[in-house]
């Protein structure tokens, strides 16, 4: 018996599911990363290092689950999608897993002696695993957004084409600088609300307001190369969404502007790139002002922005080829199953809530600033 939603539907929720998920990502474990990337920076000895440290030791591991859920619900909704990015990207993935094994090591390892060098290399350590990933997560959006160089042959076996150097172009670039600029805004943010206020506290402010104007100049400038320099993929024909997964049958041809098309086609995806303006700049307001709830709650909107723009922007793409386009990955011809897809939506109904509960109560156990009185007197801190 069929499931009784309709197939194409369930591409759709999963889609927005994966959306979900590497927002949750980058809304929890994105706050670590730019907090780790702000650690030798704001924090100029020992003891304020370790309040830094702290601030994020209790959550960071439960944080990073988001991206192993994303992970598994890439290969088991999307198996085409899973196996083109992770061979392709396969350079660039280990540089990533790489950088973030220094995060575990680095908070275990740091403080086990008290040389000052011996902890200041796992504080270069802890940076490198917060700043490369922001970076190479950025980098690998912006190539997705202009192409990757695979193809497919007739018995749907993948050929990557690219080089792990490629990967760093103009655009690219400007997305990966968006990506840190980004997340050291949101780390910026949990410093304002999480650490007890001074020295450290001000220079998480003073980061924050640079990372703030940043992030708006970034997106912006990256809206300007997408629509001036004739990026963009299009179906060259109508497709069944509820049509057997073979990328081989659906035509996509390569057509300047195209990533503009849903904008006019829906009128109301423009609230993802307005909110990526906006988040940053309430970030900056409320910086500025002391207020750093509204900076926290600011910085995840434009997150929450920026990521939308990106997945909205590119609808039905999720990997679109840039030297064979009808090789391309779309939500309509990369899925599993519709029996698959059903099943998945029923264990993620059950549990989703579940970890989402979870997650909130150990916030609320756990909320409070972080003190320096706190570094020195609790045995259990880093």
């Amino acid at each position: 018996m069929a499931p009784p939603i309709d197939y194409d539907m369930l591409r759709l929720i999963w889609w927005a599911l994966m959306g979900v998920l590497l927002i949750g990502f980058a809304l929890t474990d994105g706050f670590d990363l730019g907090v780790a990337s702000l650690l030798p920076f704001v924090a100029k000895d020992d003891a304020e290092r370790r309040m830094v440290i702290n601030s994020i030791g209790a959550t960071w591991e439960g944080n990073q689950v988001w991206f192993i859920l994303g992970g598994g619900a890439i290969f088991a909704a999307w198996p085409f999608v899973y196996a083109v990015s992770f061979s392709g990207f396969y350079l660039a993935m280990f540089l990533v897993l790489a950088a973030l094994i220094l995060r575990p090591v680095g908070f275990k390892y740091r403080s086990k002696r008290p040389d000052p060098a011996w902890r200041a290399r796992w504080d270069w350590a802890l940076f490198i695993g917060g700043f490369v990933p922001a970076l190479v997560f950025g980098v690998a959006v912006g190539n997705v957004l202009t192409g990757i160089p695979f193809r497919l042959d007739s018995d749907l076996r993948s050929f990557y084409e690219g080089t792990l150097l490629g990967l760093f172009h103009p655009f690219s670039l400007v997305a990966g600088l968006l990506s840190v600029a980004m997340l050291v805004l949101h780390g910026a943010s949990w410093l304002a609300i999480k650490i007890e206020r001074g020295a450290v506290h001000d220079r998480a402010k003073v980061f924050g307001q640079v990372a703030a104007v940043a992030a708006i100049l970034l997106f912006a400038l990256g809206g300007v190369m997408v629509a001036t320099t004739g990026m963009g993929f299009r179906l060259d024909h109508g497709v069944d969404p509820a049509g057997p997964s073979n990328p081989l049958m659906s035509g996509t041809v390569a057509a300047a502007g195209a990533w503009l098309d849903n904008y006019g086609r829906y009128p109301w995806m423009l609230i993802a790139p307005l909110l990526g303006f906006a988040g940053p700049a309430l970030a900056l307001l409320g910086i500025r002002s002391g207020r750093e709830a509204l900076a926290f709650g600011g910085s995840a909107i434009g997150t929450l922005g920026i990521i939308s723009t990106v997945g909205l922007s590119m609808f039905p793409f999720i990997l679109p080829s840039s030297i064979d386009p009808a090789s391309s990955l779309t939500v309509w011809n990369a899925s599993s199953s519709h029996v698959t897809l059903f099943i998945m939506l029923l264990v993620t109904l059950v549990f989703l809530p579940i970890v989402l509960l979870y997650t909130a109560w150990v916030y609320k156990v756990l909320f409070g600033r972080i003190t320096m009185k706190d570094v020195g007197a609790n045995p259990d801190f880093y």
